[in-house]
């Protein structure tokens, strides 16, 4: 008899967690934000190597910069005398 119980209040808890969840997002694409959502499309093949390509290089040259940067205090530590303490 305590089995079907708390099956009866799980499956409810799950019910209700599924309503809730239903209620918040049914208007998602009508509030501040739906004109967004409207205008938004996928990229076109075109569109998305261009974006990877800046990320790309955008990665290398700030990866590029700090290592530049730790291996000249690496190497050249003399050369900033306080910083180092």
């Amino acid at each position: 008899m305590s089995n079907s119980i708390s099956n009866f209040d799980f499956t409810e808890t799950t019910y209700e967690v599924q309503r809730k969840l239903e209620d918040r997002f049914r208007n998602f694409g009508k509030g501040k934000y739906g004109r967004i959502f409207k205008m938004a499309r996928k990229p076109t093949m075109d569109e998305y190597v261009r974006v990877v390509k800046m990320v790309a290089l955008g990665l290398f040259l700030i990866g590029g910069l700090g290592f530049l940067l730790y291996w000249l205090f690496q190497n050249y530590h003399m050369l900033f005398p306080g910083l180092f303490g």
